[in-house]
């Protein structure tokens, strides 16, 4: 039964925060200090449970990515068409650098002062973006080049370092390169997809088998937490951003952060 609460907790954890510019991955290794799962089996749940906050994406923006009007109307199948070749363009550097540098980055870089310290930095950054005003060239899916979306998913690399947030590594290069908040907030999420799903298959071929009954219902419970959470938190998130900016998620970054040190600190004396 414990197992199946701690399931829940993640997922609700996972759902909140994917898609918002404040970093899943600070937020778990909190809720790791006082979760402790088997190694092998935390990997692969924490992996699994963001393909269902993925799934939700699908489920949000199905009339943009699965339009139905696609099978009658050519104009809208050419949108759609050009949508996922942008989110391919976009996923690309993400998918190069990973399998070139992933496991090293994570080896190097996956501890308390490396999540706090880009948590801070990320925060800082996306105050002084909003104070700078940038222009905006980019208010429509179909204005948003190959090009942009290529350099888009560049900057989207950055994220390989954790604690950065792939939302806010994405969301900044958005804003960076001229998209409006909403443009930026909804090629984050598109991005998501082709990365999480491939990410998921590839933890459930590894290690799924050697899953107990328990853990498999322990994951079913995560995922659908995780799902049915992040389908409010993004309808939550474009509303938002339609009527303020960033500033409030930076400055929960920086907190976030130096709660980071001084907890983990603390933690070790």
């Amino acid at each position: 039964m414990l197992l199946y609460i701690q399931s829940i907790v993640l997922g609700i954890v996972e759902g909140i925060t994917e898609f918002l510019p404040i970093s899943s991955t600070g937020h778990m290794i909190i809720v790791d200090a006082f979760i402790h799962f088997d190694e092998s089996f935390r990997k692969m749940f924490f992996v699994v449970i963001q393909l269902g906050a993925i799934l939700s994406v699908l489920i949000y923006f199905h009339k943009k990515l699965f339009p139905v009007q696609a099978f009658r109307d050519r104009m809208v199948l050419g949108q759609t068409i050009r949508l996922w070749i942008k989110t391919a363009a976009g996923v690309v550097p993400a998918i190069a650098v990973g399998a070139l540098f992933g496991s090293k980055i994570q080896q190097a870089l996956f501890n308390v002062i490396t999540v706090a310290a880009a948590l801070v930095i990320g925060g800082i950054a996306l105050i002084l973006i909003e104070r700078c005003r940038l222009k905006v060239v980019v208010s429509d899916m179909e204005k948003l080049s190959l090009g942009r979306a290529f350099m888009i998913g560049c900057i989207q690399c950055l994220a390989l370092i954790p604690g950065t947030s792939r939302s806010a590594a994405t969301i900044l290069g958005g804003l960076l390169l001229g998209t409006s908040r909403e443009i930026a907030v909804e090629y984050s999420f598109f991005l998501a997809i082709p990365t999480m799903f491939a990410a998921s298959a590839y933890s459930l071929l590894k290690d799924g088998a050697a899953l107990s009954r328990q853990q498999w219902i322990a994951t079913g419970i995560g995922f659908a937490v995780a799902f049915f959470v992040a389908w409010g938190v993004i309808a939550f998130f474009m509303n938002y951003i339609r009527q303020r900016d960033f500033k409030l998620f930076g400055w929960y970054r920086i907190i976030l952060g130096i709660f980071l040190l001084i907890f983990f600190g603390l933690k070790s004396l």
